[in-house]
């Protein structure tokens, strides 16, 4: 969490405890209020106009966490979500991710286009090496059954790094 500073907001976020008086959030129920306020915002259909959009879309999912977390936005031919799936987590420096997993979830969903994403917890945006590698090989095995692996987006905080945009998808 050291990358999310919520000091400025402690004094006006209030919850309800288990007796139902209000006491300050925490940065963890903050997190969890924006989680939920994203699905109700970006619910099945709704169209992604922007990488910007995107990134604040993953932004919100995935920042914060404290493990690596891959996650995959499924869409449609016009590029609109039918689902948003977190499928494997690991532990604070890697996840294990398994391309045969992500292409059943896709033909499942009967998705047309993807955008994966997963988080660095430590706050560092840039891709490693093994995320290049990583991204191919989904890439490739998504190919095969014609689903499009639009980008790979990368959340670090408050920061995202696009695979796309830097070319390496």
């Amino acid at each position: 969490m050291s990358q999310l500073s919520f000091s400025s907001f402690d004094a006006t976020l209030l919850v309800r405890d288990a007796h139902g008086c209000y006491v300050l959030a925490t940065a963890e129920q903050i997190l969890d209020a924006a989680r939920q306020a994203i699905d109700q915002k970006m619910q099945r259909g709704a169209s992604f106009s922007s990488p910007a959009a995107v990134g604040e879309y993953l932004r919100t999912k995935l920042a914060g966490l404290d493990c690596e977390v891959f996650s995959v936005l499924f869409l449609d031919t016009q590029h609109r979500l039918i689902e948003y799936v977190e499928m494997f987590r690991g532990t604070i420096d890697s996840a294990s991710v398994h391309p045969r997993e992500v292409v059943k979830e896709a033909l499942r969903l009967n998705a047309a286009a993807v955008i994966l994403s997963h988080n660095h917890p430590s706050g560092r945006p840039d891709p490693s090496e093994a995320d290049k590698v990583l991204t191919l090989r989904l890439k490739s095995a998504l190919a095969l059954v014609d689903v499009r692996a639009l980008d790979h987006v990368i959340v670090a905080g408050s920061v995202t790094t696009s695979l796309a945009e830097h070319g390496l998808i």
